[in-house]
């Protein structure tokens, strides 16, 4: 009987050793539920209008909000041979008149699906108003695994920082990507 005793004990000490009592959660989580408290306090009244910004005498009261800038997004679109509808159909989904966007078809996509793809960004009226569509003329060779692709990338990044250097995120999105929701979304 005693020997079923004292392994029954180291068991029991066991399973406590891995199963610590859960009381010694509430400190943490109590202290992280403050902290967002007293954050979600702070940031308060930055993040409602004055009321008299909305007042009824001030149609324009938007211009008063003191809103945040809103972003500025730098896109590379890059497609590979056969892929020029899809690379539009990406640029539809994203466009913004905000942003920026650099398509870039590899050195496997032919020189017809390049002049196609310029023809397309030409054609598009919106474009043409905001001017913030560009297309790069000779690919760069990508390999997927390999160095090419950053070179291929900070070389996109070169060529906003010459042509356009007021945005602020740079986001690299290929033609099979498609985004779920809107910017405004």
């Amino acid at each position: 009987m005693k020997r079923n005793h004292s392994s029954h004990h180291h068991q029991n000490h066991h399973n406590n050793h891995h199963n610590p009592p859960r009381k010694w959660l509430i400190i943490p989580t109590l202290t992280i539920s403050l902290l967002l408290f007293f954050i979600f306090i702070i940031l308060l009244p930055y993040s409602k209008p004055s009321s008299s910004s909305l007042s009824s005498e001030n149609p324009s009261f938007t211009a008063h909000l003191n809103l945040p800038k809103l972003p500025k997004f730098a896109y590379l679109l890059t497609g590979t041979k056969g892929e020029v509808s899809q690379l539009k159909r990406v640029l539809q989904a994203i466009y913004h008149p905000r942003n920026y966007y650099l398509l870039h078809l590899d050195l496997e996509a032919s020189s017809e699906e390049r002049i196609e793809l310029a023809k397309y960004v030409k054609s598009e009226k919106v474009f043409g108003v905001f001017g913030n569509v560009m297309v790069v003329g000779k690919g760069d060779l990508v390999t997927y695994k390999g160095p090419t692709m950053i070179a291929s990338t900070l070389h996109s990044v070169a060529l906003f920082l010459k042509r356009v250097g007021d945005w602020d995120w740079f986001v690299n999105l290929s033609a099979s990507d498609y985004p779920l929701f809107s910017q405004d979304g």
